[in-house]
């Protein structure tokens, strides 16, 4: 019988799993951070570059920087402020040992990196970041490349220490309901330090997927000229009916659920959760190139959110895994 690992793989390779695959990113991906944050007297936790992030309930632990905490204010002084960390000074033995804690060795090994936009508004602030993009896009493209610099040497020790079989690139360049640069932008200033990464990664034989929420269809085109052939969490308000129908199982839709809807409300009864579910399956079925990605990410009790998430898991095991199957 085909394992889990290679019936995902099978699927980004554009071929037809024998069954319908989950998709879960935080407990596969390998993290292209080597340096861990230190903790400062405030209690934040500062990065490699300087930069101090902070939590809060409402971010379901997704770091941030602290408001109000600005790393780099003029983007022409980035090279006053912005400095590379010393690899060489890395316990690399330290850091495998931390990237393989809680990695179950039957789902495929993936590392995680590239995220520029996100960097960049991090450093700046969001407002600022945008700004600068706009105002000085040639000392951006300069940052940019000396970050990817840096993340090209951490992917290729990544590589050499984990044997990952995906390489997934990271950022998020858009809103709900609208992206946050233009197609200029991304193909002028952000696509060339992706495509440095995905041709490591391609020259290495890795698959190649990309994490972008928010309206992002715009971009799939020239992900996909890149080598990606994955993508997540593949929000609700993107025409996924013009993605499947233009890649067909050549880009796999890695998600599809609308996890913050209405559907994902505490309110909405387990019945209307559950057909709800079995909808969603088999609209994004048909043809393969989809992995199960159903869960609620609305604000609601630690209890409730445990409990709609069970749903997800039981209408999968239920319904879903086994669907080509039966249909």
């Amino acid at each position: 019988m085909i394992t889990e690992k290679e019936n995902f793989l099978r699927l980004l390779r554009g071929e037809m799993p024998e069954f319908i695959p989950r998709y879960n990113m935080m407990t596969w991906n390998f993290h292209g951070r080597p340096f861990p944050p230190v903790k400062t007297p405030e209690g934040y936790d500062k990065d490699e570059f300087g930069m101090l992030r902070t939590t809060t309930e409402e971010s379901m632990g997704g770091g941030f920087p602290v408001p109000g905490i600005v790393l780099l204010e003029d983007i022409t002084k980035w090279r006053d402020v912005i400095k590379m960390p010393d690899l060489s000074t890395v316990d690399w033995d330290a850091f495998a040992k931390r990237q393989y804690e809680g990695k179950d060795p039957n789902n495929p090994k993936s590392v995680m990196i590239g995220d520029f936009i996100v960097t960049l508004i991090n450093w700046m602030s969001f407002t600022e970041g945008l700004i600068a993009l706009q105002e000085e896009p040639e000392e951006c493209y300069a940052l940019l490349e000396y970050l990817c610099d840096y993340y090209c040497e951490v992917l290729k020790k990544c590589i050499y220490l984990f044997k990952p079989e995906i390489l997934h690139l990271v950022d998020d360049v858009a809103a709900d309901q609208m992206p946050f640069i233009s197609l200029e932008t991304y193909r002028t200033l952000i696509k060339p330090h992706h495509k440095r990464l995905a041709d490591i990664a391609l020259d290495n034989d890795m698959l190649i997927t990309m994490h972008c929420c928010g309206k992002c269809d715009s971009f799939i085109d020239d992900w996909a000229e890149m080598g990606v052939t994955g993508w997540e969490p593949a929000q609700a308000g993107n025409d996924f009916a013009a993605i499947k129908k233009k890649y067909g199982p050549k880009m796999v839709i890695m998600g599809g659920w609308d996890n913050t809807g209405p559907i994902s409300m505490p309110e909405t009864s387990d019945d209307e959760l559950r057909e709800a579910l079995i909808k969603y399956v088999d609209e994004f079925a048909p043809g393969g190139g989809f992995a199960y990605g159903a869960r609620v990410a609305t604000s609601m009790s630690k209890e409730d959110a445990e409990h709609k998430n069970a749903i997800c898991e039981e209408i999968y095991f239920s319904y879903a895994r086994d669907w080509y199957k039966h249909h």
